[in-house]
């Protein structure tokens, strides 16, 4: 099962802890790891090799050119590392056909079986939203988005290489990036719905991509009354935990229901 992740050295903890619940999640699967970066070291990738289960899982360094990004919107928050998964398809082995995406600030706790292997119907991605309405409706008048796409989060998204490879235009990206600039919240993110957001095939938030902020707002609206999610529920059915946002496990100021699944994948 081959894993995509983009992430510099700040969050090599936090990576080796999503890595871990890859394999105890999914026993008997082999992952191959690809690390898209531009400046991490030898030194980064042995702490990653003697803190994973190697057996389960191979590691794959993929350096990224330091200016093919120079043009896009970048910040501390931000890093060009981000923009990597969008242009996967182009620096890939292209042998690959399809890769999960994962951000490293999240755990896997159920089998990814059924996600991995999604039927993309003709589409570039799938993924999950993580807003209600009228966030939503804004996110899409903001990135003139088609009427009948959602506004997703990108942490998490199956990519269908094969078709990205044949239909993505690159200059098509970096000319939205520079016409939307100033419209750019959440860069990389706004782009792949900006540019994709038709093309995306929708999974349920609370099994795929369960954040704190999602699981709060879902409990809480009216309509879920009678169907609210527990920590039972989420045991059972839930195969990815997202810890998006500034309210994360491994901070000391954390605030939240969802980090006992974080620190029982710490603990192996």
């Amino acid at each position: 099962m081959n894993i995509l992740v983009t992430l510099n050295s700040n969050y090599l903890k936090q990576l080796v802890v999503m890595i871990t619940s890859l394999t105890q999640s999914n026993p008997g699967i082999h992952f191959i790891v690809y690390i898209a970066h531009t400046s991490m070291t030898e030194r980064d990738f042995t702490f990653i090799n003697q803190h994973v289960d190697t057996f389960n899982c191979t590691i794959v360094g993929i350096k990224i050119p330091d200016d093919l990004f120079s043009n896009a919107p970048i910040t501390r928050r931000y890093p060009k590392e981000m923009y990597y998964r969008i242009f996967a398809a182009q620096f890939l082995p292209k042998e690959l056909e399809r890769i999960l995406y994962l951000d490293p600030d999240l755990v896997v706790i159920n089998s990814l079986n059924t996600l991995y292997n999604i039927d993309f119907q003709g589409n570039l991605f799938a993924a999950a939203t993580d807003v209600y309405e009228p966030l939503g409706k804004f996110n899409k008048v903001r990135l003139k988005m088609p009427k009948n796409s959602t506004y997703v989060n990108s942490g998490v998204m199956m990519l269908n290489l094969s078709l990205l490879r044949e239909q993505q235009n690159i200059d098509e990206v970096f000319d939205y990036i520079q016409e939307y600039k100033n419209r750019l919240i959440f860069p990389d993110q706004d782009v792949i719905n900006g540019l994709y957001g038709g093309r995306t095939i929708i999974v349920d938030p609370k099994v795929y991509n369960l954040s704190e902020r999602y699981y709060l707002i879902y409990n809480l609206h009216p309509k879920n009354r009678e169907c609210k999610i527990d920590l039972d529920w989420i045991c059972r059915n839930t195969v990815i935990i997202h810890y998006c946002g500034k309210n994360k496990p491994w901070n000391e100021n954390y605030k939240g229901k969802l980090g006992a699944f974080y620190q029982s994948m710490q603990q192996y």
